[in-house]
């Protein structure tokens, strides 16, 4: 696991079943109790997921989306993809090529400049336009 905050890449086990998805979720889960929490999933390494391995994954996105936060998946194998779009998981996660593919596709909170908000009385607009253009 490493933090590229405010983004966490966590790697996953090589197999995901019941044992190995719950031994991921006791290290993913204080990561998913703070506010907006953001983790990447490398998939690099997995070459077996079954059902109880995918109900881990959606159990990471659902905890993370009750806190505003988000779950990518990155670097997953053919077969794996397969696999997820069988189960159609694939349409629930952002699928990346790779982890810093995914951890860029994070905005930083308040990078976003929201745009100001004029009076519509202001100089730009509103009275003063229709006072010049009369």
């Amino acid at each position: 696991m490493h933090q590229s905050s405010p983004v966490t890449v966590m790697e996953v086990p090589a197999i995901l079943n019941d044992v190995e998805g719950q031994s991921l979720w006791q290290e993913v889960q204080p990561l998913l109790d703070s506010d907006r929490p953001c983790l990447v999933l490398d998939c690099s390494q997995l070459q077996h997921v079954d059902s109880a391995g995918i109900e881990v994954l959606l159990r990471c996105m659902e905890e993370a989306m009750k806190r505003d936060g988000d779950v990518k998946l990155a670097a997953v194998s053919p077969a794996c993809a397969a696999i997820l779009e069988l189960m159609r998981v694939d349409r629930v996660f952002e699928i990346f090529s790779t982890a810093q593919e995914a951890v860029r596709s994070f905005r930083a909170p308040g990078s976003i400049e929201a745009p100001v908000a004029l009076p519509w009385y202001s100089e730009l607009g509103g009275l003063g336009a229709l006072k010049a253009a009369s």
